[in-house]
């Protein structure tokens, strides 16, 4: 019998043990369910203003001169002198002298062009007497009918007076040769090429050298149409002096950073086929004087960046450049704290902003803050980013 208990009696504890845990967990009241609430994204937002703007748009090009010729005789003859301002990079006034051709034959042109003229007055001063002469015999004949031409010597006095002629014209000529053994440029400038030296022969046509004029200088300057479109101005455009859009020219000449300004003159009528560009043509007076910057001039062959201003004002709606999200995509958050996923028409974009004209109106809140799975129609929360001090 006490083999038994000791058997069935662990069993009965256990038993009992489980009962009682059982009953416990029965009569505990169940857990309060709660509801998990939704967690909604913080946006940040930046309010949609509209200002009115005057845009610019950047490009840049190489500074060339306006005027560029190369240097050509009309006469030949051995070179006798070359000026010092003839020189690769001299500069030289207009008029002046740079290359002295040996006038010696031209001058002896001049002296027996000037006798044939002289010998030409004579025959006229003859024939015109004989004219006299043979009209005065002809009235003193009584003859009846009208004398012919001939018979008064009209014929002779017209040729010897055309003969007169054509000796003053090689006269003019002779003189005219030995003013162009005178090379010079109608403008001040300066030498890009020299060809020649002192004692050289050179024919009529030889490229002596390259000059070109420092009064204005270009520099031609790609747009896109979309730039073109920024600037509110149209493809052939030509300034009259009002409307010349102003350029800021910048470019570093050693250590420093130098800026001269121009104005767009006009806007070429084609579209460049390769590039599929515009070409605006900007003009810098005096490059070498007035319009240099601390004595720096805006020198031909440089390289410079240009900041074109518009010269027409517009209204446009403005956001930061945080806004704009695939060239034409913003996020808008609406009364009812839900995200709209809108197209805009950009206008023009900068590091801080971006110009838009529709898409957007005045005071609603764009998101200024990374979106990672944006959805059209999600609840958002919109903060506002604090201003930095």
């Amino acid at each position: 019998m006490k083999g038994w208990l000791k058997v069935v009696a662990p069993a009965m504890v256990l038993t009992a043990s489980i009962g009682v845990v059982y009953a416990l967990n029965v009569a505990k009241p169940a857990p309060e369910k709660k509801e998990e609430s939704q967690r909604l994204i913080s946006l940040y937002v930046d309010e949609v203003k509209s200002e009115t703007v005057t845009l610019s748009v950047h490009s840049q090009g190489e500074v060339r001169p306006k005027t560029e010729i190369d240097l050509i005789p009309q006469v030949s003859g051995r070179i006798v002198h070359i000026s010092s301002t003839f020189a690769v990079g001299a500069e030289f006034e207009p008029g002046a002298t740079l290359v002295k051709i040996d006038d010696t034959d031209y001058k002896l042109a001049i002296i027996r062009a000037r006798a044939r003229v002289a010998e030409a007055q004579v025959v006229v001063q003859r024939e015109r007497a004989n004219a006299k002469i043979k009209a005065e015999q002809w009235l003193d004949k009584r003859t009846a009918g009208e004398p012919t031409p001939f018979a008064l010597n009209k014929p002779q006095v017209m040729e010897a007076e055309a003969k007169l002629l054509a000796a003053e014209a090689d006269l003019k000529g002779a003189q005219l040769n030995v003013a162009r053994t005178e090379i010079s440029a109608p403008f001040p400038g300066r030498v890009r090429e020299k060809n020649i030296g002192i004692g050289q022969y050179v024919s009529a046509g030889t490229r002596l050298g390259r000059v070109y004029s420092t009064d204005t200088v270009e520099i031609r300057l790609p747009l896109t149409a979309t730039q073109l479109e920024e600037l509110n101005l149209s493809i052939g455009f030509m300034a009259d002096g009002v409307n010349a859009p102003l350029v800021r020219f910048k470019a570093h000449v050693g250590n420093r950073e130098h800026f001269w300004n121009g104005r767009i003159v006009r806007i070429n009528a084609s579209v460049d086929p390769q590039t599929r560009l515009i070409y605006a043509i900007a003009e810098v007076d005096d490059p070498y004087g007035l319009g240099s910057d601390g004595g720096s001039p805006i020198a031909v062959g440089m390289f410079v960046n240009a900041e074109i201003a518009g010269v027409t004002s517009q209204t446009a709606l403005v956001l930061p450049r945080l806004a704009l999200r695939n060239a034409d995509k913003v996020y808008v958050i609406n009364a009812e704290n839900r995200l709209e996923i809108r197209t805009v028409d950009v206008l023009s974009t900068s590091p801080d902003f971006v110009l838009i004209t529709k898409g957007v109106e005045v005071g609603e809140k764009v998101v200024t803050s990374t979106v990672p799975a944006a959805v059209d129609g999600m609840e958002v929360r919109a903060i506002t980013r604090p201003r930095q001090s």
